[in-house]
């Protein structure tokens, strides 16, 4: 294994590990915030630069190869998958999180960061190979 999928692996179990807490710590012990952040709720700016890196950070953990344009597609079609699966989880275990309240939007913000950073993963798979 080289070792900057290594380094990429400790990294992203850091990032998910840093995930659950902010998800799942009381909102109290956590710093207050403005309401607003050039006119959007902080809340949900804050998820999506939450899950911005979730893309980015998987797949440079993994060594998998897209040599052809419908590969790159796949994978980062099951990249974003993945991570809606994890930000959906996150606003489960939210639900059942004493303190915590499940959003829609909060998963609607995580989706739409999933999103964005997925396309930049597919754009640089795409002309990687070339």
């Amino acid at each position: 294994m080289k070792s900057r999928v290594l380094l990429s692996r400790i990294l992203f179990v850091l990032y998910l590990a840093a995930i659950a807490f902010l998800c799942l710590t009381s909102p109290s012990s956590l710093p207050q915030l403005k309401t607003t952040f050039l006119g959007l709720p902080t809340d949900k700016v804050a998820h999506f630069l939450m899950f911005l890196p979730f893309p980015i950070l998987f797949y440079l953990s993994t060594e998998w190869k897209a040599d052809k344009f419908w590969k790159a597609l796949l994978l980062t079609l099951l990249i974003l998958a993945i991570g809606c699966g994890v930000a959906a989880g996150t606003e489960y275990l939210q639900k059942i999180t004493p303190n915590r309240v499940a959003d829609k939007a909060d998963f609607v913000a995580d989706a739409i960061a999933l999103g964005c950073s997925s396309l930049l993963v597919f754009i640089v798979l795409v002309f990687r190979k070339k």
